[in-house]
């Protein structure tokens, strides 16, 4: 069957883009590798009206609201997209299926430091995100890993949340005198020596084998897009640098989604590697409504055609 569009990824941003496709009457095909990025995470936050809920309870409901304006999901992974000489994109999972348009939508995977017992607890009492959930370990001991240069900041939002925060250096990149000073001027302590293990609840034994104990461990992750089919599609990701340390890579989109290859669009952390999931769900919405308008023009400039006009 040839759709109209076909979005890959089922999370928050595919969804909402389904969602708005479905009620503009259009064929739609949702495929989704059943590898969302916050898998091990209970709960969701910061997201209106859904503060707590878990996000495959979101995910269940955007998939069940998507189906009832007639969506289809296909769980599998999308093993190659490509551009059709006549027009239009013919993409491969568990079989070969044709749209007109794409919504790209597929998020990122975050890259742990190499350090053992970290990914165990990722999503648990191993964490990133301030925001995110940052209040669920307030007022407890927060240790902060340097992995590279935004380290320093990461602690003193934390510091925010509770006065027990260890920054430990491990490998990363030396402090400047001025984040140095400025940890010790909201006492925040800091640690040398490279951490060789992650234990326990949040417990660290380091290199020289120190043990110190903590009820949570903050690390900054690299987010990369996950989206192995990209480049057969013409779209190559963007690295995100911070003072030469690779940060993120993304997909670059404009404010309604559209890449540089028309007929493509994007949502989600595979264009903002920071958004959170409410902000995912806003930009599929609107990528969705976009290529809706876009294939309207469409049909409208063949009616025209046709009738001779």
């Amino acid at each position: 069957m040839n759709y109209d569009v076909i979005v890959i990824g089922a999370g928050p941003a595919g969804l909402a883009g389904a969602v708005a496709l479905g009620r503009a009457r259009r064929s739609v095909l949702v495929i989704d590798a059943g590898e969302p990025r916050n898998a091990t995470a209970a709960h969701m936050h910061n997201y209106l009206g859904r503060e707590g809920d878990s996000p495959a309870a979101l995910r269940a409901d955007g998939r069940a609201e998507a189906a009832g304006y007639g969506v289809q999901f296909l769980d599998a992974a999308v093993t190659s997209a490509k551009p059709l000489a006549a027009g239009g994109f013919q993409v491969e999972a568990g079989g070969t299926h044709t749209a007109r348009r794409l919504l790209v939508t597929s998020g990122l995977t975050d890259e742990l430091p190499e350090v053992p017992g970290l990914a165990e607890r990722w999503g648990e009492t191993v964490l990133h995100c301030p925001y995110c959930h940052g209040y669920e370990v307030r007022d407890q001991r927060i240790a902060v890993l340097v992995t590279g240069p935004m380290a320093t900041h990461q602690a003193q939002l934390f510091r925010q949340l509770s006065p027990h925060v260890t920054v430990l250096l491990h490998e990363g990149p030396e402090p400047s005198e001025a984040d140095l000073r400025g940890l010790a001027a909201r006492g925040i302590e800091t640690v040398g020596g490279r951490v060789a293990e992650v234990s326990g609840r949040a417990d660290v034994r380091l290199a020289d084998g120190t043990e110190l104990s903590f009820d949570a461990v903050v690390v900054g992750p690299r987010m990369i897009v996950a989206a192995g089919f990209l480049g057969d599609l013409g779209l190559e990701t963007e690295r995100m640098e911070i003072d030469g340390y690779l940060f993120a890579t993304f997909v670059k989109a404009d404010a309604n989604g559209a890449t540089a290859v028309p007929g493509v669009w994007a949502a989600g952390n595979v264009t903002d590697p920071r958004a959170q999931a409410i902000v995912s769900a806003g930009a599929g919405l609107t990528a969705g409504a976009m290529i809706n308008a876009d294939l309207v023009n469409e049909e409208v400039a063949a009616a025209v055609s046709a009738a001779g006009r």
